[in-house]
């Protein structure tokens, strides 16, 4: 069976953006097609619309969790409680390896350096940048935190 990384990887190669690549492949798990998945997340890529804020593929992976994980009484304080200590420990070990949760700093990019058209996918495009390792590493610890939870 093909990894929830692999599968991401898969997905971005595809020409999903980050943010689809990454909640696209938990589609099966979440109960939906990949194409409403792809639909679902498709606002969020290259760091929200292509802002270069959160990366999508972070963005991507707290979705999954919030599909998955999340709580929907407000009252429940333990919930939200647990819920933010969750994503701010996978956001911090996504940051550990990758080196931010910033599509900018991830890019090495000025704000408001980009253009709003979507880059060229090129073999060039995926060896010179990061995103296909963080949609791998977004996704790995999604289905870490899935596997944990039992």
């Amino acid at each position: 069976m093909m990894s929830k990384a692999d599968r991401a990887e898969e997905l971005f190669r595809m020409g999903y953006n980050c943010s689809q690549s990454v909640y696209a492949a938990f589609a099966e798990e979440l109960g939906i097609s990949t194409e409403d998945a792809a639909r679902k997340a498709s606002p969020f890529g290259a760091g929200f619309g292509k802002l270069r804020e959160v990366c999508g593929a972070v963005t991507g992976m707290v979705m999954v969790i919030g599909d998955l994980m999340g709580y929907d009484d407000p009252a429940d304080a333990e919930a939200k409680k647990d819920l933010y200590a969750l994503v701010q420990r996978m956001c911090r070990e996504f940051e550990e390896t990758e080196g931010s949760i910033v599509c900018r700093e991830l890019l090495h990019l000025e704000k408001g350096e980009d253009l709003p058209e979507p880059a060229v996918r090129t073999e060039e495009y995926y060896r010179s940048r990061p995103c296909v390792k963080a949609c791998r590493r977004a996704a790995e610890l999604t289905e870490a935190a899935i596997t944990a939870r039992g």
